[in-house]
């Protein structure tokens, strides 16, 4: 072929019946060097090729060495011929929604939120637990003493949406953080400002449970079988959320929604919140004035 011209494709394929078949180009025709098989009328790598250029699809070096995958094996109706390549399936695309609008009204005053934690408020390190996990976006409501707590996240990339009406309870900044969800978002995660336990890495488990279900599950923390926070939600729950109404979250619209929950254990960072003093001091925090 290259004597009279042309170019060889390629010279052999991982195929057999057919492994001596060569294929070049010759004043823009196609060469197939035919190997003996092509006298079978049993099904082998020669037809391969041949099918191929009929059909008018194009024949590289790299289809034919394709057609060897999985061994020099005769191919079976059940094994088809690659003949497209294989898109990656887009995985479901998860943002946070951390949650830091309320009151602390057991506190007696301070905001827990602005609690020191090893040195830094209780909501900038949740803030970025979000960021290091694998959400795409992470959302802070912020309401009560908006301006302090967006001044303990400053320099952080997240995206803020105020809650006015924080005071009518937690409803009020589930919807306000489910308004500011992206358009392409499969779900969003509900993150409690106030557990200081809760890691960039329980935040990928939960993050990849709900992917391994298609982005149809609603996926909760759990901690030795018990229920807990966060909890990620379908988008499918979105438009029962923008209802809900004074101090309720969305437990009620999980439980009567129908859809499938799967739980998934990350230890006692699922349970422990720091709504009193007491809590707070025992998990390391120092409240602020």
């Amino acid at each position: 072929i290259e004597h009279a011209g042309g170019s060889v494709v390629r010279a052999g394929m991982p195929v057999d019946p057919g492994n001596l078949l060569v294929l070049g180009t010759l004043a823009g025709k196609r060469i197939i060097g035919a190997p003996g098989c092509a006298r079978s009328p049993k099904e082998n790598g020669f037809d391969w090729v041949l099918d191929r250029l009929i059909a008018g699809l194009d024949v590289t070096a790299g289809d034919i060495a394709g057609m060897g995958v999985g061994g020099l094996l005769m191919e079976i109706p059940t094994r088809p011929q690659p003949r497209e390549p294989a898109t990656a399936r887009a995985r479901p695309k998860v943002e946070i929604v951390l949650l830091a609008a309320g009151r602390s009204s057991r506190m007696g005053g301070p905001n827990k939120l602005l609690a020191l934690f090893d040195g830094k408020p209780l909501v900038r390190r949740a803030a970025e637990r979000a960021l290091g996990s694998r959400a795409a976006n992470t959302i802070v409501v912020t309401g009560h003493q908006r301006e302090r707590v967006r001044g303990a996240l400053s320099g952080l990339d997240v995206i803020l949406a105020d809650n006015p009406d924080f005071a009518d309870g937690l409803s009020s900044s589930l919807k306000a953080g489910i308004a500011r969800v992206s358009a392409e978002a499969a779900g969003a995660m509900i993150v409690l400002g106030d557990m200081p336990g809760v890691s960039s890495a329980d935040l990928d488990r939960l993050i990849e449970a709900f992917r391994r279900s298609g982005g149809r599950s609603v996926v909760r923390a759990a901690h030795d079988g018990r229920r807990g926070n966060p909890v990620l939600l379908p988008r499918s729950l979105f438009g029962a959320i923008a209802h809900l109404e004074g101090d309720t979250g969305a437990r009620h619209l999980v439980e009567a929604g129908g859809l499938d929950v799967v739980d998934v254990e990350i230890g006692n960072a699922a349970s422990v919140d720091v709504d009193t003093r007491e809590a707070l001091e025992g998990a390391g925090g120092v409240l602020q004035d």
